[in-house]
C-alpha cells in the first residue's frame, strides 16, 4: 500500500492493539464465532511487542467465562499451557511481619460445572496468543506501529488520518486505547472518577514450596497485598501502596526490595525471591460518562477503569467486546448501519449496569479495607468471618469470580455470535 493513499473501507477500525483491542478484533472478524466483519486494528507498537518480558509484566485472572470467549476465538489452546487454575482463594486481615495471619475467609473456586472459576495467566502470553490469531485473521488488517492523528465522525462513514498519510473509512471506531484515550478526549467524552494516591507494585516471584493453585488476599493497612498462583511454582505479586511508598520500594537495589516483599510475603511458601522486572502501577477508579457517541464506541479501559483488587478489569473489558460483537453481528445480518446510535445505544445499555456496580464495589472494598481503623476493621473481620459460614453467600462469590452472573454474551457462554 502507497503509504499517501486511501485504503478500502473497512466496518470497523478498531484503535489499541492491548489485550482488549486484540480480543475485539477477533470477536468482530472471525466468521466462525465472531461477527464476521471487516476490521482493521491500529496500534503504535508492533504485534511483536507482547514477546518483550519486559512489555507488561502483569498476570490477569481469566474467570471462567472469559476462558469460554478465548475458546471461542481460538485463542486459548496457545494460554492453556501457561494457565494456572485457582483452586482456593484465602483472604487475611494483616501487618507487614506479622507472626500469624489468621484466615477469615477460604473458598473452594470450582463452579460445579467441570470447570474453575478463573485461571491465573500472564498478560505477555496472552498477548502472544491473541497477536497470533489476528495475524492469521483472514478478516483482520493490521497496521502497526501506525498512529491514529485524528478522526471525522461527521459523514454516513467515520474516518481516520494516520501517521503515515493514509486514511481509513469506517463504519464505526472502537477505542480500546487504554485509560487516557485520546479517541474519548477528542470525543469530549468527559470522565467521573478519582485516583487513589495507591500504586500496585507487580512482580513475579519463585518460591521452594507449591502453591497448590492457592490465592492469597492479604488486606494490609496500605492495601492489599495478592499472591497469585501462577505455572510451577511461581507466583505473581499485586502489591499496594502509598504512590510515594510505592516508589522507594521498587527503586531499592535487589537485596532491600527483596526484604520489603519478605515482610509481607511470609515463609508458608518457603524461600522466595523475586525473578524478573517489577513495576509499579498508579490505581484510580474513572468511568466514562458515555460509552458510545457518533460512529464511536469506547471498550476497556478507555470505558472503564477499576480497582485490581479483584482482578476483573480485563474481564470486564472482555465482557465488552463479547456485547459489542453480539450486537455488531446481529445489526450486520439484518442490514443495518452498525455505527449508528441504536445499535450503540443497545451496547451502553447492556454494558453501563455492570460496569458501574463493579467499579463501586470494588471501590468500597479498597476503602473499606485500605486503612488501620480499629472499629472498621473490627466490622470487616466479622463480616468476612460471616462470609465464611454461609455456603450461599460463599456461592455468590465465586459465580462473580467466575464472571457467571449478570447477562451473558454469547461468546462467554461459548456460543458463536
Amino acid at each position: 500500500m502507497n503509504a499517501r493513499t486511501s485504503r478500502e473501507p473497512v466496518d470497523v477500525a478498531i484503535v489499541g492493539g492491548g489485550l482488549v483491542g486484540l480480543a475485539a478484533a477477533l470477536a468482530l472478524a472471525d466468521e466462525a464465532a465472531g461477527a464476521g466483519l471487516r476490521v482493521v486494528l491500529i496500534d503504535r507498537n508492533p504485534l511483536s511487542v507482547w514477546d518483550d518480558i519486559t512489555f507488561d509484566g502483569r498476570a490477569s485472572a481469566i474467570t471462567a467465562t472469559s476462558r469460554r470467549m478465548l475458546d471461542m476465538l481460538g485463542a486459548w489452546p496457545a494460554v492453556a499451557g501457561h494457565a494456572q487454575p485457582m483452586t482456593d482463594i484465602v483472604v487475611t486481615d494483616s501487618r507487614p511481619g506479622a507472626a500469624a495471619r489468621p484466615t477469615l475467609l477460604r473458598f473452594d473456586t470450582g463452579t460445579g460445572a467441570g470447570e474453575p472459576a478463573s485461571h491465573m495467566v500472564e498478560n505477555r502470553h496472552m498477548g502472544q496468543a491473541l497477536a497470533g490469531r489476528v495475524s492469521a485473521e483472514p478478516g483482520i488488517a493490521v497496521l502497526a506501529p501506525e498512529r491514529v492523528l485524528s478522526t471525522d465522525r461527521t459523514g454516513a462513514r467515520a474516518s481516520l488520518t494516520l501517521e503515515s498519510g493514509a486514511t481509513i473509512a469506517a463504519a464505526l471506531i472502537v477505542g480500546a486505547d487504554g485509560r487516557h484515550s485520546p479517541l474519548r478526549e477528542a470525543a469530549g467524552i468527559t470522565s467521573v472518577g478519582w485516583d487513589y494516591g495507591q500504586s500496585g507494585i507487580v512482580t513475579t516471584v519463585a518460591h521452594e514450596k507449591p502453591h497448590g493453585g492457592v490465592a492469597e488476599e492479604h488486606f494490609m493497612p496500605a492495601g492489599p497485598f495478592a499472591i497469585l498462583p501462577l505455572t510451577g511454582n511461581r507466583s505473581s505479586l499485586v502489591w499496594t501502596e502509598a504512590t510515594p511508598e510505592a516508589k522507594r520500594i521498587v527503586d531499592l537495589d535487589d537485596r532491600g526490595f527483596t526484604a520489603e516483599l519478605m515482610r509481607r510475603f511470609g515463609d508458608h511458601l518457603g524461600a522466595a525471591r523475586p525473578v524478573g522486572p517489577r513495576w509499579a502501577w498508579p490505581l484510580a477508579m474513572h468511568l466514562a460518562r458515555d460509552m458510545a457517541a457518533d460512529r464511536l464506541v469506547l471498550v476497556g479501559d478507555a470505558a472503564h477503569v477499576i480497582h485490581p483488587l479483584a482482578g476483573l478489569g480485563l474481564n470486564l473489558g472482555l465482557r465488552d467486546c463479547a456485547a459489542l460483537a453480539e450486537i455488531l453481528g446481529e445489526a450486520a445480518r439484518l442490514g443495518l448501519d452498525i455505527g449508528n446510535r441504536a445499535a450503540l445505544g443497545r451496547y451502553e445499555q447492556w454494558r453501563r449496569p455492570d460496569t458501574v456496580a463493579t467499579a463501586l464495589a470494588m471501590d468500597g472494598l479498597n476503602r473499606l479495607f485500605s486503612n488501620d481503623n480499629p472499629v472498621l476493621k473490627a466490622v470487616r473481620d466479622l463480616g468476612l468471618g460471616m462470609v465464611d459460614r454461609i455456603d450461599p453467600l460463599k456461592g455468590l462469590f465465586v459465580s462473580e469470580a467466575a464472571g457467571l452472573t449478570g447477562t451473558l454474551p454469547r461468546l462467554m457462554r461459548g456460543e458463536a455470535v
